[in-house]
């Protein structure tokens, strides 16, 4: 414990919360942040493992002081990832607030109007809120905006990781500084996570935009682990014996899931919403075949809030065994209770998220978090070389070592030309005052920090573009307003939120929301949603609507689906992995087995030996071990720079982990131009065809082609990372090993 505990310092209904908890003591987190937020102006970023007493630590001080000098408007900005959180959050804040006499409300899309409209009338206490709603509100409600805030304490923002990096983020931080300009406030910002691997990073992108600095509270972590990773082979199913053999090894598979989950309170974690289908409707199959309970559900971002809430329920308060399959929709914060086990299938794509998944169990007490992989993946000895290696259990094993070896986790990049959010934040501001002399609006929008990267002369260049595409107009006084083009983007609720998200049919069995589909089937078409299968009876298009009635049809599931990005030290780690012969102890048999056999054709195959190897003919394999974003600007290097010079008729990627090129070239002759042009390329557009402008985000169609060009060569490439990872994958991992600590 850092000093003597300022439990004195608590407001008495605080105070009265502790004692009714029963808790001995006050946490290192909840001291230090007392520390913080009572005795400095500081802004403070709380950096501390899930169930470490983050939310508390944040909230016991702030409440304090609005309890002792209570605010004439909102006095606490609490901004969430997701309203599921934000539903939990609520709860247990008004649980603290019970005998406080400071109000808390919460505002999204499922909150009622009849709930906003009381907080127009009396703004006060806390409220919380996702950043879509804080969008609508800056754009929508800009007089209301002094009412709301304008004696604005503190801003608290929930999960910093989960909006870093992200175009989400840098919509937050425009917020803030918008806000604090409209309400003439100057709140303190609070930043909780549980996954930071770079705490200056996230301090800095805490308190931009403003003169304090930021503390940062890290107490020492040390929650006992158990951990454990089995594989399993699926066989490629070429002919019917072998058809057979894939269907038992499947049955074995999910036997394995339902024999270690279906007496516990537990979590299945995939990687994809058709895997937590697939999985909910196997379990449910075997639970119907044993004639044993069906304790088993599914939670994605496509099931109805409904159902949601129904599972988030069964795992915190129902009284036996719950099992949910879920995605990345139950990886942050939500406090799920006393969660004896979580399984991860496959592998998490960073350190981060596994951070996150495996902080799901052993949140009370001494309990260990346990966490149990399963990596299950086709094999086909006739495949070649490189499909032939366990990419999966490797990944799986990479994630393992870095974090709890090493304790590191991804570090975020921050975007340096956001363009897609340029244009939100433009049509956003725009929209708020009405009308802008185009000075003004420049100056309101180019000193939002997120924008110091982009140059006055591309500011004025994207007006004049948006100008040509109507999406702005110039009144006869020359002042700006939005244009016919840009209110049909505007007036549109999805203009809310900056992230990526297909338009989906809502799905409905009689009158009951299900959840939604992107993909729409013709009626009698059969597929899975929310664990069960479903026949399409009709589609009414008109109001993005599918009618189903419950069906015993094949098996689909109706979303795309694509992977996440790795980055280059769990890529480097991987190749260590096979490189090595390091024993690890969480493998179980069948995963042990399967590395030993993978690190045998990695040595007898000379797959390590070189980033290209030959494959037979006039084909090569690259293997560059390295991230996602290295990967492909390798590719694009390859496409765009020596397709012709190299002779090259064919580059086929199998992201981010190997290459097949065919053409004329050597294996040598190949790395050896490969390195000479990352050498020689003298910005990143050069790896862009002339007439090529790449998106990265929602909103970079409405932005001219040469900006966004310009973005996607600072942004999207990284040509220095790439020669970085090639320089490393030819060396044996022990000149590597101290390198890679960035």
């Amino acid at each position: 414990m850092s000093g003597p505990s300022p439990f004195s310092r608590l407001a008495p209904f605080i105070q009265e919360y502790i004692y009714r908890k029963k808790w001995d003591s006050l946490r290192d987190a909840q001291v230090e942040a007392c520390r913080v937020l009572f005795d400095t102006p500081h802004h403070l970023l709380i950096a501390s493992g899930t169930a470490s007493g983050k939310t508390e630590a944040a909230f016991f001080p702030a409440l304090t002081e609005l309890y002792h000098r209570p605010s004439e408007s909102v006095g606490i900005l609490y901004i969430g990832p997701l309203k599921a959180l934000i539903n939990d959050q609520f709860e247990r804040i008004k649980e603290l607030l019970r005998d406080g006499e400071v109000p808390v409300w919460h505002w999204h899309g499922d909150v009622a109007q009849a709930e906003k409209t009381k907080l127009m009338q009396r703004p006060s206490g806390v409220l919380q809120i996702t950043p879509e709603s804080l969008e609508g509100l800056l754009m929508n409600r800009p007089n209301a905006i002094p009412a709301l805030f304008h004696d604005l304490r503190y801003i608290m923002i929930d999960e910093v990781h989960a909006f870093m990096g992200a175009d989400r983020g840098i919509q937050v931080i425009s917020q803030l500084t918008r806000l604090e300009r409209m309400a003439s406030c100057k709140p303190r910002r609070i930043g909780l996570s549980a996954t930071l691997g770079d705490y200056e990073i996230a301090a800095r992108w805490l308190g931009a935009g403003t003169p304090q600095p930021v503390e940062v509270v890290s107490p020492p972590g040390g929650r006992k682990l158990k951990l454990s990773v089995e594989h399993f082979s699926f066989p490629d199913a070429r002919d019917e014996r072998e058809a057979e053999h894939l269907e038992l090894a499947k049955q074995k598979y999910y036997n394995f899931i339902y024999d270690n989950t279906h007496r516990k309170k537990a979590l299945v974690f995939t990687n994809s919403r058709t895997d937590a289908e697939l999985t909910t409707l196997e379990l449910r199959r075997i639970a119907a075949k044993r004639e044993e309970r069906d304790v088993f559900h599914v939670h994605h971002g496509s099931i109805s809030a409904m159902l949601r809430e129904e599972t988030e329920a069964a795992l915190r308060s129902g009284p036996g065994p719950a099992v949910a399959a879920a995605t990345v929709t139950l990886e942050l914060g939500i406090d799920l209770g006393e969660l004896e086990r979580v399984i991860q299938l496959g592998a998490p794509y960073s350190c981060s998220s596994f951070v996150q998944r495996l902080g799901r169990s052993g949140r009370r007490g001494d309990q260990a978090s346990e966490m149990m992989f399963l990596c299950a993946e086709e094999e086909d000895e006739d495949a070649q070389l490189p499909a032939r290696m366990p990419w999966t259990l490797l990944r799986a094993i990479a994630v393992i070592e870095l974090y709890v070896r090493e304790r590191w986790v991804e570090p975020v990049e921050l975007r340096k030309k956001p363009v897609g959010v340029l244009y939100h934040q433009t049509m956003s501001t725009l929209k708020s005052i009405g009308e802008a002399e185009p000075a003004d609006l420049a100056r309101a929008v180019l000193t939002l920090p997120a924008f110091r990267g982009v140059e006055p002369e591309e500011y004025k260049a994207m007006l004049q573009y948006l100008l040509q595409t109507d999406h702005i107009q110039q009144t006869e006084e020359g002042t700006l307003i939005i244009g016919l083009g840009g209110e049909k983007i505007v007036n549109n609720f999805r203009f809310y939120a900056v992230f990526k998200d297909d338009e989906e049919h809502v799905v409905y069995n009689g009158s009951e929301e299900i959840g939604s589909i992107t993909t729409v089937p013709p009626p009698g078409y059969c597929f899975s949603l929310a664990g069960k299968l479903w026949k399409v009876e009709e589609v009414d298009s008109k109001h993005k609507a599918v009618y189903v009635k419950s069906s015993r049809g094949k098996v689909d599931t109706l979303w795309l689906g694509a992977g996440g990005d790795v980055h280059t030290r769990v890529m480097q780690k991987m190749r260590q992995v096979l490189e090595e012969h390091t024993l690890y102890p969480y493998l179980a048999p069948g995963a042990a087995n399967r590395l030993e056999r993978a690190r045998r054709l990695a040595r007898e195959s000379g797959l390590l030996r070189s980033p290209v190897i030959p494959a037979g003919g006039d084909s090569l394999f690259i293997l560059p071990w390295a991230g996602s974003k290295q990967f492909r600007t390798l590719e694009r290097l390859l496409k765009h720079n020596l397709t012709d010079p190299m002779g090259l008729r064919q580059v086929v990627p199998m992201e981010p982990y190997y290459m097949v090129v065919s053409g004329r070239a050597g294996a040598e002759e190949l790395l050896a131009a490969i390195r000479a042009e990352l050498n020689s390329i003298p910005h990143p557009e050069a790896l862009l065809a002339a007439s090529e402008s790449p998106f990265l985000g929602k909103y970079d169609e409405f932005v001219p082609p040469e900006l966004v060009r310009r973005a996607y060569a600072v942004d999207g490439l990284d040509v220095k990372g790439l020669a970085e990872a090639l320089e490393a994958a030819g060396k044996p991992s022990e000149y590597r090993s101290g390198s890679s600590n960035e």
